[in-house]
């Protein structure tokens, strides 16, 4: 049994899910969900604790009125049953994991008294409503639906009453104890036909008030099952209404699709105010005085804002796309970047704070690297160019045009700052001479035939290895720029890497393998299977080289003893695959990035720093046993006899004496 990878802490948010972040009862932590696991965060201490128990991406979160629940839904292959699970907030463990939805959760909501968890399941699973009993953790009741349900949310008064959003209209449900089925009422609304999206009930369960995809809310009688009026009066909200929240003294709230927050008078049906956020609006959760709220959007961040003018503070930020590299600086553990669409961002790793943000608009950073000197930020684009940033500022230092045709897919440092080694999704590997004023191409190397996932350096910076797309990983000669040699393997070569001794290579790939080269001759010495499922996507060896670190298409990261080639520990959170990993310079955490967009740090093992340790200690014992062996002749010289004999024998001995008579003198 595989031991797990401790999470020290996240970064990521992910805003694409409707009322995914959540404000706790208590008005201390902040729950939200990244990947397949749902992070709690203290708001002040920002301090992470996870609830792990999802093996594929959440699709819904909830929270019960009191605190003490939370409740979790995801979505999974075609055919295959989605989870529900119930968590004890305060424990932080499961309380039940509930099975009989397929494919997907829609939507999730507990019950006034928290009694009953009504789960919504999707198009796959005939869009089937379940109420289940909490603390038996048992289906009651349950029905189909024709149309497409988008959300179900119980009344705030009622335990028996429901309201459901279809895509066409929306429905009343009333559970039917007696003859155990849930009886459903069609809200009126005439001639006006809308595609709807969400609702939000009000405190006394009379209006409820429901957005949609032109724009605009509804506001329904509910007793009466109709509809009142429309809001707003004059203009539409661009792109759909995503999300709704009431106010004690009836105003709406109203998160929209083009990233507009704006507040609806309750009796003019108007804007009063409203602002503009960076990515749609999916989340609006209140404090207990509803003074405040937090929002968050579809580009993973997080604002808080006030109720009264909705001026908004961006709290926490994070990558909503595919993150393609991860990289520190040399011997510098406080600091790293990613690199993602559209942009570069530098975090402080500590606090998890994001430091600088590089934009460079409607491009894709595939690769990213520090000079050794830290004086700069070098990148590959989208677009084919080599940019390189000032790290304090972002300020761009220099560009080289045209440095590959259809982009650079990777590049690394020499450890002198003096050149730069690139590769293109061409297969072309380019040398670069990096000076004060000019950036030169010293050669271009095109024997590869496809993309070039990754190039390493030696040490010495006389070789580099680079890996490609074709099958092949060429070591070339960076002073004559010839190939030296070439390793050959029937599979997409992902990522290369020197073992710290650099007699060796570490490779792997499309075929799920990890297989490990001499560098002397070329030749194939061990061959582990990586992962199960799927590719390989990243590796990274500690300083010492007795364990490596892999991660891929299973969204599993995996770390192993380099000499055992066995996997000790598996770290499981990522929902999407993983597309780098990287060991931090300190040796004491692992950085995983992958392509849902989250950041993953992990512990690493006490066990694997101990060892670490172990191996030095050899060398602290001979230093303390030479220094007895000193004293002892200290001893010995003092005691000794002055025949030349014993001077003879002990030549320690004699010249610790020397030594003490030269002190005399």
């Amino acid at each position: 049994m595989l031991s797990e990878l401790e999470i020290q802490a996240v970064i990521g948010f992910t805003g694409k899910i409707t009322q995914g972040l959540i404000l706790h009862p208590d008005n201390e932590h902040i729950i939200y969900p990244l990947g397949s696991t749902i992070v709690v965060r203290h708001i002040i201490s920002r301090a992470q604790t996870f609830l792990r128990g999802h093996d594929n991406q959440i699709s819904v979160i909830t929270v019960s009125r009191s605190g003490d629940y939370v409740a979790s839904g995801q979505r999974t292959y075609m055919g295959f049953q989605a989870d529900i699970i119930i968590w004890d907030f305060k424990e932080r463990s499961m309380i039940h994991r509930l099975k009989l939805h397929k494919v997907l959760i829609q939507s999730l909501s507990f019950s006034y008294n928290e009694l009953y968890l009504a789960s919504l399941g999707g198009i796959d699973d005939k869009n089937m409503l379940i109420v289940w009993d909490i603390k038996a953790g048992k289906a009651l009741y349950g029905t189909p639906n024709r149309d497409p349900v988008n959300q179900v949310q119980f009344y705030n008064q009622s335990d028996e009453k429901m309201i459901a959003v279809l895509n066409t209209g929306v429905q009343i449900l009333t559970i039917d104890k007696q003859n155990k089925k849930i009886q459903s009422v069609d809200v009126s609304f005439g001639n006006v036909k809308r595609t709807f999206t969400c609702v939000a009930i009000d405190k006394n369960d009379k209006y409820c008030y429901c957005g949609t995809k032109t724009g605009d809310v509804f506001e329904i009688q509910m007793d009466m099952a109709i509809y009142k009026r429309l809001a707003p009066v004059k203009k539409l909200f661009s792109q759909g209404v995503n999300c709704l929240g009431l106010l004690p003294n009836g105003d709406i709230i109203v998160g929209a699709g083009d990233g507009m927050i704006a507040k609806v008078s309750f009796q003019t049906m108007q804007i009063v105010a409203s602002s503009e956020l960076l990515g749609g609006v999916t989340s609006i959760t209140f404090t207990n005085d509803y003074t405040h709220f937090f929002t968050g959007t579809v580009q993973s961040n997080i604002y808080w804002l006030d109720t009264e003018r909705l001026i908004p503070e961006l709290r926490n930020t994070c990558h909503y796309e595919r993150i393609n590299d991860v990289a520190f600086p040399h011997n510098y553990s406080d600091v790293f970047a990613t690199s993602s669409l559209n942009d570069i961002r530098v975090w402080n790793a500590k606090n998890r704070q994001e430091l600088l943000r590089i934009q460079v608009p409607n491009l894709e950073c595939w690769a990213v690297a520090f000079m050794n000197d830290g004086k700069s930020i070098v990148s590959g684009w989208s677009d084919g160019k080599i940019r390189a940033f000032l790290p304090q500022s972002g300020r761009l230092m220099y560009v080289i045009n045209d440095a590959h045709i259809h982009g650079c897919t990777s590049l690394t440092c020499t450890s002198d700052c003096q050149r730069i080694i690139s590769g293109g999704s061409e297969g072309e590997v380019r040398v670069w001479e990096i000076g004060k004023q000019t950036q030169v191409m010293k050669s271009s190397m095109k024997e590869h035939r496809g993309r070039v996932w990754s190039i390493q350096v030696r040490r010495n910076n006389e070789q580099a290895v680079s890996a490609s797309a074709d099958g092949s990983c060429i070591i070339w000669d960076l002073k004559s720029f010839t190939r030296v040699m070439c390793l050959f393997e029937s599979t997409l070569f992902k990522m290369v890497l020197y073992h710290p001794e650099e007699s060796q290579l570490l490779t792997t790939g499309s075929d799920r393998k990890i297989t490990y080269w001499e560098t002397f001759d070329g030749q194939a010495i061990r061959m582990l299977d990586g992962s199960e499922e799927g590719e390989v996507n990243a590796l990274a060896i500690t300083k010492e080289g007795e364990h490596f670190v892999s991660g891929g298409e299973d969204k599993e990261v995996k770390l192993w003893g380099y000499d055992e080639g066995i996997c000790y520990f598996k770290g499981q959170g990522h929902s999407g695959s993983i597309t780098r990993i990287t060991i931090s310079p300190d040796q004491k955490s692992i950085i995983s990035v992958g392509a849902e967009g989250a950041i993953f740090i992990w512990k690493m093992p006490e066990s694997v720093i101990n060892s670490k340790a172990q191996q030095e200690l050899p060398t602290v014992q001979s230093v303390k046993k030479s220094n007895e062996i000193q004293q002892q002749s200290q001893q010995q010289s003092q005691q000794a006899p002055k025949d030349s004999q014993s001077q003879k024998s002990n030549p320690v001995a004699k010249s610790v004496k020397s030594g003490t008579k030269s002190s005399k003198k």
